[in-house]
């Protein structure tokens, strides 16, 4: 058996400082990699989102322009969606009752023309930023116009989750939000 040698034995016992350093900095260098994919993965996300809920609104806006003057009965929405089903069956979205909620979201904010206008750009990105299911929980549960703006600007503004958003409903902070003194100091300076 061969005779193991001091000096051996003290450069097994010793890391290689060049292997250890380059093993920590690949590390480094996949974990920066990993962080790019997630946050590409979100931009990516926001801006299907944001396709889709112009798509929506286009849908909305040509729902009851055919209602309105093309007179083609009841039946027309049932109708619509079984198409696009049938043509798009990997497709969610086109259910009925979607189809219904898309209408009625685009008869909600159509009324006002800060979104209908071409030159109002922030208040077009904060509407269409927001997911589809914050926008029906708005929808049901915001009977007043403003109110629903407040709840969208506040969603955005905080990144506030679907169930966050229903617990500050439930809570009123709409009321609260513009009951408290600061707010109403604000409110009176800026008159």
């Amino acid at each position: 058996m061969e005779k193991i040698k001091k000096d051996d034995l003290e450069n097994y016992s010793k890391p290689n400082l060049e292997i250890v350093n380059a093993e920590s900095e690949y590390k480094k260098w996949v974990s920066d990699i990993k962080l790019r994919v997630r946050q590409s993965q979100i931009k990516a996300a926001v801006k299907v989102n944001t396709e889709l809920l112009k798509f929506y609104w286009y849908l909305g806006n040509e729902i009851v322009e055919k209602q309105k003057h093309a007179h083609w009965g009841d039946g027309f929405l049932k109708r619509l969606s079984n198409d696009l089903m049938f043509d798009f069956p990997d497709i969610k979205g086109f259910e009925l009752r979607n189809l219904r909620r898309i209408k009625q979201w685009f008869l909600t904010y159509n009324q006002l023309d800060a979104i209908r206008a071409q030159d109002v750009p922030e208040l077009q990105n904060m509407f269409f930023s927001i997911p589809w299911g914050h926008h029906i929980l708005i929808m049901q549960r915001c009977k007043n116009i403003d109110k629903a703006l407040f709840y969208i600007q506040q969603t955005l503004e905080n990144n506030w989750s679907r169930s966050v958003l229903d617990w500050q409903i439930d809570s009123n902070l709409y009321v609260d939000f513009f009951k408290t003194p600061r707010r109403q100091d604000a409110e009176s300076m800026s008159q």
